[in-house]
């Protein structure tokens, strides 16, 4: 061994034979779909294979999709498939042919799809300025530290109108 190698080095073989096996000429299709397919619809859409047509040209490409995302995805096919052909250099997707499926996917979350992520708000200062106020006498940094989260989330949360 030559020291501490790189994960996707020791890996490399095995993935490129389990790519080729489903069709993925390519790996890189499969181990970059975020940077290939862009972060929005990787996060809606995973690679399933490759199918190659009796002419040899013009491969389908199938993708999972969760049912309630199909339609926007079905959008977006002639970008998604530009992206693609980018990654081979040439117009080797013809079609992108989209399997609709549960949230969780096939065979026990396989093909699980992560939810979008939050976008951080920025608090109110005023809200920090109490939270602050609120752990000031504590010694522990790290208590203070979640006390201060804690007062933020109450002082922030919406309030529910009582009826009269």
């Amino acid at each position: 061994m030559r020291g501490f190698e790189s994960a996707f080095g020791l890996m490399k073989d095995s993935v490129r034979a389990a790519g080729e096996s489903r069709g993925f000429a390519v790996a890189r299709l499969l181990t970059h779909w975020p940077e290939v397919a862009g972060e929005e619809m990787a996060r809606k859409t995973r690679p399933v294979k490759i199918g190659y047509g009796k002419g040899g040209m013009g491969a389908t490409l199938t993708l999972l999709v969760k049912a309630a995302e199909a339609p926007m995805v079905q959008m977006a096919l002639p970008v998604l498939k530009e992206r693609v052909n980018a990654v081979y250099g040439y117009a080797a997707i013809s079609h992108i042919h989209l399997t609709q499926t549960a949230a969780t996917g096939f065979a026990e979350g396989q093909a699980e799809f992560a939810p979008a992520p939050k976008a951080a708000r920025q608090p109110d200062p005023t809200v920090q300025a109490k939270a602050r106020e609120t752990a000031d006498g504590i010694a522990d940094p790290g208590l203070r530290s979640a006390l201060e989260q804690l007062a933020q989330n109450i002082l922030t949360r919406p309030r529910m109108k009582k009826d009269a």
